[in-house]
């Protein structure tokens, strides 16, 4: 029962990541055919981007209220409708209003799942948990490749999403049985009562207010490529739109992949480790984009970027029990949750406009600054663990 459940629990995280690069891998082709600027993409991004962080702010509550289970089925439930009315979209408009239900359906998704593995899973499971979010963001850009490249239709991308998701919205509701059925068979360890903790409370834990603020920037610097990185590619290095769509899936099969490998070397190496090397292939990928290559080369650094950072959410989220404390975790992974989705909420939106205000050429820059602000705040979350006796090279 429990395999099975963890199965689908790793199925439904797929829906997760589905629509999060639909718009990303779409957005050449859908302002296009609109007739609409470049930059309206910002608007779409930020309106989702507010439905998900006011979902993850009320995560903690609602999970107390209603549980994982049904919070995840009506959270993938919404998710299934946005897309089916992405793929009916005639304007601006209309992505615009089936923009916050995606919002409302994927902040409430993250929190829930994450909350539920940090506590129960191994760090290969979270990783392996994110792995298979990876599966859906590669796919998504693949999806919309080939569409574009033989119907050249995109709304027929986002309805071959929503059939996918409708599958997992099914799978979702009849799961219930397993979820109760594994809470009963809960090691007495693991079976610690939640005791929600309140913003003012947490906003004055120095080590809590770190840790949101690492999650902010790998967020930031996870969607600056996600959401823009194909735009790039097709406005400032001449590649056609299907051509674009197939370079960012490289992005997402290094997430993917850095997400297998460092669940798989979970068991050797420590968190603080993954951590190093994480951020050092990362680093160097995002130099790479200021180099001049030819466009195809541009894979390479965008595999390295995704393959340096996927496993950073993974793993800070698997340490959050035990940094905060079970009791606890779901209210701080809440709140990370929620600056998470503040880092793709500013930092996405203000890129596409300074990149459609001055030149798509500042791309590399923003992303170098996403990502040193992510490792200046991961050596200060770090100082802040040692001061309490805490490393994360103690945390496997």
């Amino acid at each position: 029962m429990t395999t099975l459940l963890t199965l689908i629990i790793f199925f439904i995280y797929i829906g997760l990541g589905l629509p999060d690069s639909s718009v990303g891998a779409s957005w050449p082709a859908v302002f296009a055919d609109l007739n609409i600027k470049v930059g309206y993409q910002s608007v779409v991004t930020v309106i989702i981007s507010l439905g998900t962080v006011v979902a993850s702010f009320f995560s903690a509550s609602l999970i107390k209220k209603l549980g994982t289970p049904l919070v995840t089925a009506l959270s993938t439930l919404l998710t299934a409708l946005a897309l089916l009315g992405f793929s009916i979209s005639p304007s601006l408009i209309w992505i615009c209003v089936c923009s916050i239900p995606l919002g409302f359906g994927a902040g409430a998704i993250d929190a829930a799942l994450n909350g539920y593995v940090a506590n129960r899973y191994s760090a290969l499971k979270m990783n392996l948990l994110h792995c298979f979010y990876g599966i859906g963001v590669t796919l998504t850009p693949y999806v919309f490749s080939l569409v574009l490249k033989t119907v050249s239709d995109w709304r027929t991308g986002f309805f071959l999403l929503f059939l996918i998701q409708a599958l997992i919205t099914v799978i979702s509701f009849a799961s219930f049985p397993l979820w109760k059925k594994a809470d009963q068979t809960l090691p007495q360890e693991n079976q610690v009562k939640d005791t929600p903790l309140s913003f003012k409370t947490m906003v004055k834990m120095p080590l809590a207010t770190n840790a949101w603020l690492v999650f902010f920037a790998t967020c930031a610097l996870e969607f600056v490529f996600g959401t823009w990185g194909c735009t790039f590619l097709v406005k400032q290095k001449g590649l056609t739109e299907s051509q674009g769509a197939f370079l960012i899936s490289f992005y997402y099969v290094g997430i993917t992949l850095g997400r297998i490998l460092s669940g798989v070397l979970s068991k050797k190496l420590n968190c603080g480790k993954l951590l190093t090397v994480g951020y050092t292939l990362a680093g160097i990928g995002v130099v790479l984009t200021f180099l001049p290559m030819p466009p195809t080369y541009y894979a390479i650094a965008l595999t390295l970027v995704g393959l340096g950072n996927g496993p950073t959410f993974p793993n800070l989220t698997h340490a959050t029990p035990e940094v905060f404390g079970k009791q606890h975790s779901n209210s701080i992974i809440g709140m990370q949750m929620t600056f998470s989705n503040l880092g793709i909420l500013l930092i996405p939106p203000l890129s596409g406009l300074l990149f459609q205000e001055i030149s798509f050429n500042l791309f590399p820059v923003v992303a170098l600054g996403c990502f040193l602000l992510m490792a200046i705040c991961t050596i200060r979350y770090q100082l802040l663990l040692k001061s309490k006796g805490k490393s994360f090279f103690n945390i496997n």
